[in-house]
């Protein structure tokens, strides 16, 4: 980008109303600082989460299926940001668990070995996402099984008008906030299919542990005690960085991304064992830098032993180098309550951060003025 260039978008997003008070102290046990920052009520939007997850189950279950569904072996999920996370999650969650693979595809081009044996699902919360939108497109000419969820929006229009099954759900927020739209629907179509294991038993669970975990790491959950504020009070005016594994690999992505839009912050994440073998010889350099970054490592009791000796170690690399980590465990009796645990602490978290950053999580001005400025030039 040029330099002129990049002075007007520097001119744009700082008339934006995008103001971060980092030296303001900030009291997260005081309720008078939620209303004072969060103006469009995200807290109200995490707290909801377990219920999502319920209703979420209850319409996918209503959403009739094609005879035809039956024969698919792998499943493609169009999404970007938001609306993406859940093919993530659920992908993890295949790995371990299912006979079929779930891609989540990001940008413009529909993947090549989409056939008449692929289940492609393009999620998109306003229905107006291009990127989705064209690789809809595509599939509806691939012969592929084609499904849609949203909210409405072009997508909604273009699946009606071929005949193509819409899962409509009617939530407002922003769309990160209704990732249980984007998740456990498609848990639900896929155990339906059978390409997955699940039920409403494991969705109950799940709920149940969300629940239960909440409490210790809610808004009315003092500092001392609760560790998603303490984890966010030592992030502050820090480098974000999260390890996540196996089942909480895409965890951590969803972690970074949180971090980004909530709290406006810079955040990245690796994976084990991947990063064994490259991000741990950086630590060294630059030098200055690694008492400005803080490691948050995504624990879980369904990793697998060796993965669980990778963690140990690094954190050894990390204390030799100087750079300080935290650890979370996830909660629950199972890889999905467990995964989805991690999900809800890392909601809590980003949330936590934002307010100590001084500034209101929902919006993302940034976002706002990338999409004007692309719709000065419409897709050809």
């Amino acid at each position: 980008m040029g330099g002129r260039a990049a002075r007007d978008v520097g001119k744009a997003i700082n008339g934006m109303g995008v103001k971060l008070n980092v030296g303001k102290t900030v009291d997260l046990d005081n309720p008078a600082t939620y209303g004072a920052l969060d103006r469009d009520d995200m807290l109200g939007k995490i707290r909801e989460f377990p219920a999502l997850c319920e209703k979420a189950w209850d319409v996918a279950t209503k959403l009739s299926l094609p005879d035809g569904f039956a024969g698919v072996d792998k499943v493609v999920v169009l999404g970007m940001g938001g609306s993406a996370i859940g093919g993530d999650l659920v992908g993890s969650l295949a790995l371990a668990q299912s006979r079929a693979s779930v891609m989540v595809c990001r940008g413009y081009s529909l993947p090549s070995y989409v056939d008449a044996r692929t289940l492609v699902v393009a999620s998109s919360y306003s229905g107006n996402t291009e990127e989705t939108l064209s690789c809809f497109e595509q599939s509806l000419k691939s012969g592929a099984k084609n499904l849609a969820m949203t909210t409405g929006g072009k997508l909604r229009e273009m699946a009606e008008q071929h005949g193509v099954p819409v899962l409509t759900y009617n939530y407002r927020s922003p769309p990160r906030a209704a990732l249980p739209f984007s998740f456990v629907p498609l848990l639900c179509v896929m155990g339906r299919l059978g390409l997955l294991e699940i039920a409403p038993v494991d969705i109950a669970e799940m709920v149940s542990a969300l629940r239960r975990h909440q409490e210790s790491i809610a808004e009315n959950a003092p500092l001392a005690s609760n560790q998603a504020k303490q984890i966010a009070t030592d992030l502050r005016g820090r480098l974000a960085v999260i390890y996540g594994a196996e089942t909480v690999s895409e965890v951590a992505h969803r972690w970074k991304t949180q971090i980004n839009e909530n709290s406006k912050a810079w955040a990245f994440h690796e994976v084990f064992p991947e990063m064994n073998h490259n991000a741990v010889v950086g630590y060294e350099f630059p030098a200055d830098l690694n008492g400005r970054v803080l490691v948050v490592m995504l624990a879980s009791s369904f990793l697998s032993e060796r993965v669980q000796r990778r963690y140990a170690v690094v954190g050894r690399l990390l204390r030799k180098a100087g750079v300080e980590f935290r650890t979370v465990s996830g909660a629950g009796a199972s890889r999905l309550s467990d995964m989805m645990s991690l999900v809800l602490f890392g909601d809590y978290v980003s949330y936590y951060l934002a307010l100590l950053n001084g500034t209101d999580p929902s919006p993302v001005h940034a976002i706002d003025y990338l999409k004007e400025e692309l719709a000065r030039q419409p897709q050809a």
